[in-house]
């Protein structure tokens, strides 16, 4: 059996998780508590497989928990909270779920699986490591280098490398990685101001692209160009766009060169 702790300060969110975790037969709650301090003792006795914790706690927040309990004692954490800005702090902690209420059954299902996966793999300590980095923030990172994108009641970590291009949505912006693609409420005009102007560039009104991600330009008959992505997505360059990517191919030129004779 995989033993659970549910620490969260409002009545209804432990029974809400404990009621879900009874439709899980490999799960058992061993304990639920209300309180930072008292989550903390639990977690030194009890030591269970899965702790599902709420940020917002008396006496002790869901981070002070965290750091209070020894790194070999640390077990699988769900976050439980209704603060999606808490995500940042867990960004680097891949092997965590952060649940934003309220979250469906689906959803909670999702990090079940997820949690058993971590168990499979690492019950120490990988994930203590991991959980570590959230505690210790002793280096700052730059924002524009990581996205958090909340979309149907879970919280998505984005590293702007990974974004291969962006396309306008009416109020929304659409964000493709690969082969998903997110939807963010956000205007192009702010969301491009978040990016690296030196990796993203703007080619047309409703488009942005990860230039690193760019296999070759193709010229059409009218003056303009077609942009070509390594996974073979082709995007238009608009004439009006046409000045920015040149002066970006006449910097990159340059800095080749000055490697080169370097």
């Amino acid at each position: 059996m995989i033993r659970a702790v549910i620490a969260d300060d409002e009545p209804l969110a432990r029974k809400r998780i404990r009621r879900l975790l009874a439709k899980e037969e490999d799960f058992e709650v061993i304990g639920e508590f209300g309180e930072g301090n008292e989550a903390i003792a639990a977690i030194r006795d009890l030591k269970p497989d899965v702790l599902f914790l709420d940020v917002e706690m008396p006496e002790a927040d869901g981070f002070a928990v965290l750091k209070a309990i020894e790194p070999q004692d640390i077990p699988v954490v769900i976050f439980t909270t209704a603060y999606d800005h808490y995500a940042i702090r867990a960004f680097d902690a891949h092997a965590l779920d952060y649940l934003l209420k309220p979250f469906d059954e689906e959803r909670f299902h999702e990090s079940i699986q997820r949690a058993r996966t971590q168990l499979d793999h690492s019950r120490s300590g990988e994930l203590a490591g991991k959980l570590l980095s959230i505690l210790h923030e002793a280096k700052p990172q730059n924002e524009s280098d990581r996205l958090v994108i909340k979309s149907g009641g879970r919280v998505v970590f984005l590293k702007s490398e990974e974004i291969d291009w962006v396309e306008a949505a009416a109020n929304y912006v659409r964000i493709h990685t690969g082969q998903e693609a997110y939807l963010m409420r956000e205007t192009m005009t702010s969301f491009e101001a978040r990016l690296d102007r030196e990796r993203f560039m703007r080619i047309h009104r409703s488009i942005i692209v990860n230039v690193e991600k760019i296999k070759e330009l193709q010229p059409c008959n009218n003056g303009e160009y077609i942009v070509v992505l390594r996974n073979g997505k082709e995007l238009s360059l608009s004439r009006s766009f046409r000045e920015r990517i040149q002066d970006f191919l006449q910097r990159s030129l340059i800095t080749t060169r000055a490697k080169h004779y370097a």
